[in-house]
């Protein structure tokens, strides 16, 4: 009997659990530790974010789902990892704590560790940058998109009477990534404000980090439009200039005040952007776990880079050294073959955006993303690899593989919400991280398989995934037959 213990019930970590359980025989044990009691489906935080969606739309509780389909559940945090047991217990384990009740800590053991714990939304890293203070927002969670949509109402309701208002939106910190959920969000908030008669009173600007519109933190994509060949920065252009959306980019937010946003430039400029209303994604990392081995010795650099590190090749080297094979294919962490790190929760090799500096010396440059497509991906290639050890009576399997430098991966970002009214931005990058020598021609992808489009089936098609994944995520009939 084989014990596998997964930290987290996001994307990565639901998706890893889900399959376990389907191909494991029962002997055998899946236990997941989160410390939230619901699974939510994170990119339709957008719609809850302009009150088009309640949270309870997106989101169903655990516990009950994973007591139904034999798969434990604390509602807990990790606190140490001790992948060698100690002098007391002869079995590695993770000290979790409880974030309900007593908060108690309990050692739980195990013989596969899953790290999917995503990353920690590192809001302090820019000074005043708190959700719901200083009139600035998120949506990266289901509780943060609700406050979001509230004063969001209020300040539309407030125009209805005649204020003239000023929006901003993107990311706010000269490190973060996810420039996709915010390009969804702005453009989200535009359609609304039409739909409520209101959008002549509004100013709307986007701010990034991104050095050109489109970049996403992937360097940016030549892809196939309507025929053409068009660059993502054009696309990005074209889709803000139509819809009367202002830009500011290179931008580094390094303090927030009561709607105010100061910010460096590349170009070594600090300035100030006021604002009514923003939503301000924040920079990711990791969440400062310690791990220790059997004497108590701190071994935490065997397991965390920040982020957990996996198969991938962290030796230092100048950006025009950086490799498409310097990427992970397993996430299997190299000091202990018998720990995994899919999803948001590994650390990557290097930025996948070609790293900037202000003429100050401040690095302004979109982090790596790792979201979405590629966090279901990787969690179900880690389950099927210890399926497949466990099956081969514990000795090691891992064929199967995916870099994000083979991967591909499908972004929509709705401009509004239902069937009739509104498009959809559809944007498809193969591969994710990429690979120069393979396609020198074409910025490192492969045209025809990254394209983009614009219209409203596309926002269909988001819709229509809203509902699938959910659906999967709830584990009903046939749910597997629904890729990740």
């Amino acid at each position: 009997m084989s014990k596998i213990v997964i930290l987290g019930a996001g994307i990565s970590g639901h998706v890893a659990a889900a399959h376990l359980r389907r191909k494991l025989s029962k002997e055998h044990e899946v236990l997941v530790v989160s410390p939230n009691s619901n699974y939510q489906w994170i990119p339709s935080n957008i719609w809850v974010g302009i009150g088009r969606m309640k949270s309870e739309q997106i989101l169903f509780p655990l516990a009950p789902l994973y007591k139904k389909k034999g798969i434990g559940f604390k509602q807990a945090k990790v606190v140490t990892f001790h992948p060698e047991g100690d002098q007391e217990l002869d079995k590695p384990y993770v000290v979790v704590e409880h974030v309900t009740g007593r908060k108690n800590r309990e050692k739980v053991t195990y013989d596969y560790l899953i790290n999917a714990t995503g990353p920690k939304l590192n809001f302090e890293a820019t000074e005043g940058l708190k959700p719901g203070t200083n009139k600035a927002y998120s949506v990266c969670t289901y509780s943060h998109a609700n406050h979001a949509w509230e004063a969001l109402e209020k300040l539309i309701q407030e125009m209805k009477q005649g204020k003239k208002a000023k929006i901003l939106i993107g990311t706010g910190h000269a490190k973060s990534t996810c420039q996709g959920a915010a390009f969804e969000y702005i453009l989200n908030v535009e359609q609304e404000l039409r739909r409520h008669n209101v959008r002549d009173k509004a100013e709307i600007t986007w701010i990034a980090n991104e050095h050109e519109l489109g970049d996403f933190g992937m360097d940016g994509m030549l892809l196939s439009y309507g025929g053409m060949t068009m660059k993502s920065k054009e696309m990005v252009e074209m889709v803000f200039e139509d819809r009367d959306i202002k830009w500011i980019i290179g931008a580094g937010v390094n303090k927030i005040e009561d709607g105010i946003a100061h910010y460096e430039t590349l170009d070594g400029d600090y300035k100030t952007e006021t604002y009514d209303f923003s939503m301000l994604i924040p920079a990711f990392s990791g969440h400062g776990f310690t791990a220790y081995d059997k004497v108590g010795k701190d071994i935490t650099q065997k397991l965390f880079k920040g982020f957990m590190i996996v198969d991938a090749d962290y030796s230092p080297k100048p950006y025009e050294e950086w490799s498409v094979q310097d990427w992970p294919e397993t996430y299997q962490n190299p000091s202990y073959s018998n720990i995994f790190a899919p999803g948001i929760a590994f650390a990557p090799p290097h930025a996948i955006s070609k790293p900037r500096k202000s003429k100050n010396g401040t690095p302004i440059s979109p982090s790596p993303p790792r979201t979405g497509m590629p966090s279901g991906i990787t969690a179900k290639l880690v389950a099927d690899n210890i399926i497949d050890t466990i099956k081969n009576e514990g000795k090691t399997s891992l064929h199967h593989k995916g870099s994000m430098g083979n991967m591909g991966a499908a972004c929509i970002a709705s401009a509004g919400y239902g069937m009739t009214k509104g498009s959809g931005i559809s944007i498809t990058t193969f591969p994710i991280v990429p690979d120069y020598n393979k396609y020198p021609n074409t910025q490192g992808r492969k045209l025809g398989k990254t394209f983009g489009e614009i219209g409203l089936a596309g926002h269909w098609l988001k819709l229509a995934l809203h509902y699938a994944f959910l659906y999967k995520a709830k584990m009903k009939p046939f749910w597997w037959l629904i890729p990740e």
